[in-house]
């Protein structure tokens, strides 16, 4: 991303890093944030060997797991302060294997409803090729926040 972060982003953002510790499974899947805005996040993954299949690509669940948590913090970012979201349907298309590298997901909140969000979440090879494309819907209810 080329655009500068700005006071309240990079604020957000290491808000969100801190926040990520807390999460065991984010911890094992190793990602990292790498920016956290307004209605969007990326986060990155150094590809370990831990992450691939026996035909040595990162497996599609990992891919999986890395965009919905990505794509959820974006859609943290959209609704008001104590609303608590999850994952209510997510649809991925694979469209070239994921080899290594430091790889990066995307998300974009699309549309903000009463009781639903919908985002979308690219997965890009470390050499920015498209690797897999998400679309992803959260149901929303009042109970948590980002911002504690």
């Amino acid at each position: 991303m080329t655009k500068r972060m700005s006071k309240e982003e990079k604020r957000v953002t290491e808000l969100v890093r801190k926040r990520m510790k807390e999460s065991r499974s984010t911890e094992l899947l190793g990602c990292e944030v790498e920016s956290v805005h307004r209605w969007r996040a990326i986060f990155r993954l150094d590809v370990r060997p831990r992450h691939k299949q026996i035909h040595g690509v990162v497996r599609g669940g990992i891919l999986a797991a890395l965009a919905d948590t990505t794509a959820a913090i974006a859609a943290y970012t959209a609704v008001p302060r104590g609303t608590e979201i999850a994952t209510v349907e997510l649809t991925i298309n694979y469209l070239e294997p994921v080899p290594g590298g430091r790889i990066k997901a995307d998300a974009r909140v699309l549309r903000v409803g009463r009781n639903f969000i919908v985002a979308e979440c690219e997965i890009l090879n470390e050499d920015g090729s498209l690797a897999a494309k998400l679309l992803l819907t959260f149901g929303a209810t009042a109970g948590h926040s980002l911002h504690r």
